[in-house]
């Protein structure tokens, strides 16, 4: 076992495989990132919206008009 060395290809095929391995698991995580994000965004209008809406009618007055 001592007369076995590592040769370049050995670094190469471990490197490649790691890299492979890393990239394949960024790529599932990124998907869910993104589905996430839309999730949230979609949250994030609705509720600016709705609370929007609520302010104004708090804000819209009524108004009366009188004839003298």
């Amino acid at each position: 076992m001592a007369d076995e060395r590592i040769t370049r290809d050995d670094l190469e095929k471990k490197f490649r495989a790691l890299q492979a391995d890393i990239q394949g698991r960024a790529e599932d995580k990124k998907q869910s990132i993104v589905a996430v994000g839309g999730a949230v965004a979609t949250v994030v209008i609705l509720l600016a919206y709705l609370l929007g809406r609520r302010s104004g009618r708090k804000r819209a007055g009524r108004v009366e008009f009188r004839r003298f």
